[in-house]
């Protein structure tokens, strides 16, 4: 299945998030990440939506999405756009060659180590999916602990607006 991403301008008002949610429930999609913040106008919010289907599936849920009346914009992020997303990925540094290994992978992907314990260093990345699954995947030779990350945020490239 292909994964999609989804840009939606929405009034910035309460209940948007959930009558949302609740439309992919409803129609039995799973969203993989959203993230919803305020624009440049206090009126409106962007939410980026990245789901996994088809295109019949993606057709469907762009269809149900302009039918809400608190959506003001749907765009399908095709092609020619930058995504980002954070993560915090705790992992085990009980010795210090495996600190020093873990700093040189947060250097190798210009990451931050944002926390120092006694036995786990805490990194913080920033990159599109694929930055933040190769460093996932590098750091677990030494043993991921834990890891928190925020749902994608996109726009298009150059002059091209959501909005028009």
């Amino acid at each position: 299945m292909d994964l999609h991403v989804i840009g939606l301008l929405v009034e910035n008002k309460p209940g948007v998030l959930n009558r949302v949610a609740n439309l992919f429930s409803r129609r039995g999609y799973n969203i993989e990440t959203i993230s919803v913040g305020v624009t440049e106008n206090p009126e409106i919010s962007r939410m980026t939506i990245t789901l996994k289907g088809d295109e019949d599936v993606l057709e469907q849920v762009i269809k149900q999405l302009n039918k809400q009346m608190d959506i003001i914009k749907v765009t399908e992020l095709k092609e020619n756009y930058v995504e980002r997303g954070l993560a915090l990925i705790k992992v085990n540094a009980d010795d210090p060659n495996s600190r020093s290994e873990i700093i040189q992978i947060a250097d190798i992907f210009r990451a931050n180590v944002v926390d120092v314990g006694k036995k786990a260093l805490t990194i913080e990345v920033t990159g599109d999916r694929t930055k933040i699954e190769a460093i996932t995947d590098m750091l677990k030779e030494h043993g991921i602990k834990e890891i928190a990350q925020t749902g994608t945020v996109a726009m298009s490239r150059g002059r091209k607006s959501i909005g028009g």
